[in-house]
């Protein structure tokens, strides 16, 4: 498909990535909230929450959303997409990827960037309730990267999926973390790293034969943490083997499902992998739109609704018809 021109103008002080990225992840403020929640329980013995809004079992369209790296169905980016969709008359469904609904998870494990099993088992709970004739994803940075990596596996993919959505989505995960390790991304580099060793501090109480307290306190960076606990509790060789397993880069020119892949240019965590314009311009399914300015998951605007979200919706309904 063409790469898609935008039409996001980002206002004032909201052209600078960085005040456009900090002030839509902590200072937004969202009026919506989920009104139920479903607990999953997995084949292997784990669990998922799944944030639910107001639904009908009448209704046949539902969004999935899926969160970023140490996020969960609650930040204001989740449930301002929410809002957006449930006002237009959709049912909503918010995951929290295992441990990230407030409950640490029973197993080792618990997610990362390429764990499409566990996107397979929330479809399956969802359809095996409601049947619903539509479904449209979406994923927001790592989410995103996991959604792409599911719809270019092309194994398992309900014909009720109809489109999805991408947004500021690291399609390399190597090439990102460079990215997110470079001095300009200090303060998000060390909240991440923060957050993901408290929560291994957490987990190493509960699993004290599989890491030590040393191995944790050692971890200085994500790559250590990638390497200590990420590769080895989900069955990769390493972090790099993890990367390259998992990268959406890889299975992008698979996709068969219309897919929006939104990424600013501006967006200081991504990397040049993330703007994959010949291989959008290849394929019939992905495209591509890359605004000058938008942050991460900072698409202001001076109304109360995000860019990303009406774009989001936009392109959903175009492709209803499909």
């Amino acid at each position: 498909m063409p790469i898609l021109k935008t039409k996001y103008k980002a206002p004032g002080i909201f052209k600078n990535a960085h005040i456009a990225s900090i002030y839509a992840a902590t200072l937004r403020k969202v009026a919506y909230s989920f009104h139920t929640a479903d607990r999953i329980e997995l084949s292997d013995g784990d669990f998922l929450d799944l944030e639910r809004g107001f639904y009908s079992p009448k209704n046949d369209k539902i969004i999935i959303l899926l969160h970023g790296l140490a996020g969960n169905a609650n930040r204001p980016y989740m449930l301002g997409m929410a809002k957006q969709f449930q006002d237009q008359g959709w049912d909503v469904a918010s995951l929290n990827f295992r441990s990230c609904s407030g409950e640490m998870n029973r197993l080792y494990r618990s997610y990362h960037g390429g764990a499409t099993e566990d996107l397979q088992a929330v479809i399956k709970f969802i359809q095996q309730e409601n049947q619903y004739k539509k479904i449209a994803l979406i994923g927001f940075s790592l989410g995103g990267n996991l959604l792409l990596k599911y719809l270019g596996e092309q194994a398992h993919i309900p014909s009720e999926i109809k489109s999805a959505v991408a947004i500021s989505t690291p399609c390399d995960l190597a090439a990102s973390l460079k990215e997110l390790n470079r001095t300009r991304n200090f303060i998000y580099s060390k909240r991440f790293l923060k957050n993901l060793k408290k929560e291994l501090e957490l987990r190493q109480t509960h699993f004290p034969q599989k890491i030590t307290k040393e191995e944790i306190t050692q971890c200085n960076s994500l790559l250590a943490i990638d390497e200590v606990y990420t590769s080895k509790a989900h069955g990769f060789r390493d972090a790099a083997d993890y990367y390259k397993k998992c990268s959406c880069i890889g299975f992008l020119s698979n996709i068969t499902t219309p897919t929006l892949l939104l990424n600013a240019k501006n967006d200081s965590f991504l990397s040049a992998h993330s703007y994959p314009e010949e291989i959008a311009k290849k394929s019939k399914f992905l495209y591509l739109e890359t605004p000058k300015h938008g942050g991460h998951v900072g698409y202001i605007q001076h109304n109360k609704a995000y860019y990303h979200e009406e774009r989001a919706l936009a392109f959903i309904e175009e492709l209803k018809q499909a």
